[in-house]
């Protein structure tokens, strides 16, 4: 059997700059595109793109086999094109297919224009359960000339990561998901991913409506038993003589739950959580169905922050300053995407109250929502800012563990982090 050995990789953001690197890193030959010159820039010159841990280190070490382009047409040189472009939310829920369909449309029609006719097109973008059958795959159909699987391969093969981890969570990850039009395609994707990833995942291959429906469901799931720890915090809290954290300590020892993300806090957040929850919440409507664990997992995430803010605003009154640790969505990364630090400061601005901002890695710069708030830069300045009278930890960062507080300020700490 033939195997994929040119790649393109369509989109270099978080998550494409980091497959494009890893794929040229293991040994495959890698052309980047992305619409910004200067992202293509950065890669051409071995740099960066964008900061993650890892990545300039991977980037280094790709040399010779990574190059970037701004032509999409170029993908046509490759054996294969990932696709990892932006999926954006609708109002109802779905996923936006628009710049995926932006993005294939000039390399299936450099396709058809070569003749060729052993190309795969991958889509690792999160898609709307049933969107590449019934949207995608006919797009390509139509701009090539031919049939899925005949003229052309498919594959839907999102990935599992974390922001702040992503090098390893692509080389190193529990499950390779695999959504395939046809068995050649889903046999060369599965070889692929025998030379790249360093471990030996689980290879999940499956139909490609069934592996859309994987992809939201794992985070579904995970985004449920987030809720649940919350849940059980804020029950907790009203009883006399208990420690959340003991419970689910001893509750995650049972083999049937065990201890990852069974750790109570606030609201899980960022880009794909958020979003993949509430798709389940679609899919199952488009069906007649109604997802009301998702449904309740979201209103309890809400629910989570809603009730931290009521509780700092019963001991602030208009004027009290206020200071807000942790703006990420979780440590590791700058993201504040539907943060609960977000969320928190900006009911409390809203509330009339001045409100200071704290994150390890969140900036004006890489995150221009912080703009709205009184930023401290330095976070050996929070002792003498006298006027605090509340302080929030709300993104975990183990610097906050031993932070000097304000010797007066009442400490709302959540996630346990300076027990």
């Amino acid at each position: 059997m033939l195997s994929l050995k040119r790649l393109s990789v369509v989109g270099l953001g978080k998550l494409g700059a980091c497959m494009a690197a890893t794929f040229a890193q293991r040994g495959f030959e890698v052309l980047g595109i992305d619409n910004n010159p200067e992202v293509v820039r950065k890669v051409n010159a071995g740099q960066p793109p964008l900061d993650e841990p890892l990545l300039a280190e991977t980037v280094a070490e790709a040399k010779s086999r990574l190059r970037a382009t701004t032509q999409a047409r170029d993908a046509v040189e490759t054996d294969a094109s990932f696709v990892i472009v932006p999926s954006p939310s609708l109002p109802d829920g779905s996923f936006s297919n628009e710049f995926l369909m932006r993005a294939l449309q000039p390399i299936a029609q450099a396709v058809k224009e070569a003749g060729k006719k052993t190309h795969l097109f991958v889509v690792s973008s999160t898609t709307t359960p049933s969107a590449c059958r019934k949207v995608i795959i006919p797009m390509l159909e139509q701009q090539i000339g031919g049939a899925c699987g005949k003229k052309f391969g498919f594959c839907y093969n999102p990935e599992f990561i974390a922001l702040g981890n992503v090098i390893r969570g692509l080389l190193e990850p529990d499950v390779v998901l695999i959504g395939e039009s046809d068995e050649r395609s889903g046999d060369l994707l599965a070889k692929l991913y025998a030379q790249y990833n360093t471990n030996r995942p689980t290879i999940a291959r499956m139909s490609i409506t069934s592996a859309e429906l994987a992809k939201i469901s794992v985070n579904s799931y995970i985004t449920m038993k987030i809720s649940f720890t919350n849940q059980l915090r804020m029950i907790a809290e009203q009883y006399e003589d208990t420690d959340v954290h003991s419970i689910l300590d001893a509750i995650g020892a049972d083999s049937r739950i065990g201890k990852k993300y069974l750790r109570a806090g606030l609201s899980y957040g960022g880009p794909c959580f958020p979003r993949d929850n509430r798709l389940v919440s679609y899919a199952a409507k488009q069906v007649g169905l109604s997802a009301a664990l998702a449904d309740a997992t979201d209103a309890v995430n809400q629910l989570a922050n809603q009730r931290l803010a009521e509780q700092a605003q019963a001991c602030l009154k208009p004027g009290d300053t206020a200071v807000v640790l942790g703006m990420a969505y979780r440590p590791g990364t700058y993201i504040v995407e539907e943060s609960a630090g977000l969320h928190v400061a900006k009911v409390l601005k809203s509330g009339g109250c001045r409100v200071l901002v704290h994150d390890c890695a969140a900036t004006t710069q890489n995150s221009p929502s912080l703009l709205q708030f009184e930023v401290l830069s330095d976070l050996a300045k929070l002792k003498s800012e006298k006027r605090v009278k509340a302080v929030l930890i709300c993104c975990p960062w183990p610097e906050y563990k031993t932070a000097a507080l304000p010797r007066f300020a009442r400490l709302f700490d959540p996630w346990g982090v300076r027990e």
